[in-house]
């Protein structure tokens, strides 16, 4: 077998993939602690989130699944977000998010559920909602909250700032209930 040679730097972690770690790790102590679990319902990030709580060993412990929901019929379909949602609202939107976190939450029976729906770039703009909106959504002890993003840079810097945003949210959310 050839053995490959190793670039010099491979293995370095960024800041934004340290952060991200130690993000993962709270929120994993935050989950552990109160025996719940959590879900993920992704369009923008593409799994993004999924995957940066799967980056961590044992987050099968608390991570129960993650549904990647890129079409509005997959959305439909896969977690129950009306039809008269994307008519009135749009994906991009404060009512898309919650139907997806709610979906997700209900779907799964995770304790809390986090939605992503956004236009990372560098198309998909339309009026009122350019590159780098993106909505997150949570259901938590069966309330719901969105928040709004505009997010700054190419389709990887919104995506993994989205990424950021979702597990400090999530985080936040956990805490204001105890």
């Amino acid at each position: 077998m050839k053995e490959i040679p190793q670039k010099a730097g491979c293995g370095a972690v960024s800041e934004g993939q340290q952060e991200r770690l130690r993000l993962v790790a709270d929120l994993a102590s935050l989950l552990l602690a109160d025996n719940a679990t959590m879900t993920t319902a992704e369009s923008c990030t593409g799994g993004l989130i999924a995957g940066a709580l799967t980056d961590m060993a044992g987050s099968s412990a608390w991570f129960e699944q993650s549904v990647v929901t890129y079409s509005n019929r997959a959305k439909q379909d896969l977690l129950g977000v009306p039809s008269m949602v994307f008519e009135q609202h749009g994906a991009v939107s404060e009512a898309c998010v919650l139907a997806m976190a709610a979906g997700a939450q209900e779907r799964s029976g995770a304790t809390v559920a986090v939605a992503a729906s956004g236009i990372a770039g560098p198309d998909g703009a339309v009026p009122g909602k350019p590159v780098g909106t993106v909505w997150l959504g949570w259901a938590l002890d069966g309330q719901l909250s969105a928040e709004l993003l505009h997010l700054q840079g190419d389709r990887l810097a919104v995506r993994e700032q989205a990424v950021l945003h979702a597990l400090r949210g999530t985080i936040a959310r956990i805490r204001n209930r105890e």
